[in-house]
């Protein structure tokens, strides 16, 4: 019978990791108790090192992706408004000259 892949969630690797870098219990005690390989817990630790300070930069990514979407989003409320004026324009136009074509007509 063929044997499905285990699949874990960020909680619990980040639980594996921590407890890894702890240091309190060896790699092979913590494979073991959660029974899964020691290289796994090595990678799941040194991934975790890796991408900790991307923690706290988050926010300033965050906010500086938020400002740049809102200047997006103001621009192109602008653009709108531009576009309202224009079409409206343009249809008062196109009122007027069919408007000057019927005098035209009558006139004749």
């Amino acid at each position: 019978m063929k044997r499905t892949r285990r699949t874990f969630s960020a909680e619990f690797k980040a639980k594996v990791a921590i407890e890894a870098i702890k240091e309190v219990k060896t790699t092979s005690e913590l494979a073991q108790i959660y029974q899964i390989h020691p290289n796994l817990i090595g990678l799941w630790k040194k991934e975790f090192l890796l991408n900790a300070p991307k923690v706290f930069d988050s926010g300033k990514e965050e906010s500086d992706h938020i400002r740049k979407l809102e200047n997006e989003k103001e621009e192109l409320i602008r653009q709108i408004g531009q576009l309202t004026v224009d079409n409206n324009w343009l249809k008062k136009m196109s009122y007027d000259s069919i408007e000057n074509s019927q005098r035209i007509n009558r006139t004749q």
